[in-house]
């Protein structure tokens, strides 16, 4: 039987064409990655997911944004979400999209310690792909919001002595999950995260500062399940410091905020761009 944090947390009973969604994103992401120049499965570490593809921007590469899929942890891949690479791109921007090994095979804190790997190597090797190692950008949807958050609160130094406090100079946060607490009480996805209050609390970016004062944008759509919204302000509660931006994006459920955030125009879109001072 569903808890009520079921009900709180799981966007794909309030959407009943989410796997037409899917099919879509899909389409779109293999004619990105057929049409974009670039570099596919690059590796950043020595596990086999540790890998990102790298699209290059139309002209000199004004920022590079480091955008991190959801899934819950447990599902999805970079392949899906090639897709929100074009507009960007376009706009003069390089994108770089992660992979990161799944739960239950790695721990959420597991996953943690992938991106950390995954943005220290963009940092190092930036300028290989024609962008600049201090315009890096990241963001990143639901369990890559997460991610997101949590790449703003590190201690780069603390993880390796060659990196600057900041690697990121700014974020954008779509539909993520920051006090991570609820979710062990969440049946439909712990089975698979298997957190548990002191393991959820270390992965918790509502619980910690932010590490500088690179500012954070946060959005959620208005159909999203209330669990969501609660998400969203305990972190502008908590960071409020920091956060320079808080979109609702009215109509759109856990998936569609996605189409507006890459598609160029959109009021979401738009945002992202003028978070990384591009309008």
């Amino acid at each position: 039987m569903a808890t009520n944090n079921d009900s709180l947390y799981d966007p794909r009973p309030g959407v009943p064409n989410a796997l037409d969604i899917f099919a879509r994103w899909d389409r779109e992401s293999e004619q990105a990655r057929a049409s974009l120049p670039g570099y596919l499965d690059v590796p950043y570490g020595t596990h086999p997911m540790e890998k990102l593809d790298v699209f290059r921007s139309h002209g000199p590469s004004r920022a590079l944004l480091m955008f991190i899929h959801g899934g819950y942890w447990r599902a999805r891949d970079k392949n899906d979400f090639s897709f929100v690479a074009p507009a960007f791109c376009k706009a003069g921007i390089t994108v770089a999209v992660p992979n990161y090994a799944l739960c239950p095979a790695v721990t959420v804190e597991e996953i943690v310690r992938q991106m950390l790997q995954a943005s220290a190597w963009l940092y190092r090797n930036a300028s290989n792909f024609g962008a600049h190692p201090e315009r890096i950008y990241i963001a990143g949807h639901s369990a890559g919001g997460h991610l997101t958050a949590m790449m703003m609160a590190a201690q780069w130094p603390r993880f390796a002595s060659d990196l600057p406090k900041k690697i990121f100079q700014g974020g954008f946060s779509v539909s993520g999950l920051y006090d991570l607490r609820p979710l062990t009480r969440a049946n439909f996805v712990n089975v698979d995260i298997r957190l548990t209050e002191k393991t959820a609390a270390k992965v918790s970016p509502a619980l910690m500062p932010p590490a500088t004062d690179a500012p954070l944008c946060t959005a959620v759509g208005s159909a999203e399940p209330r669990g969501f919204h609660d998400q969203n302000a305990i972190l502008n509660k908590a960071w409020g410091k920091v956060i320079s931006g808080d979109y609702a994006s009215p109509g759109d459920n856990h998936f569609t905020i996605m189409d507006k955030f890459s598609t160029a125009g959109t009021t979401l879109n738009r945002a992202v761009l003028r978070m990384m001072g591009l309008l």
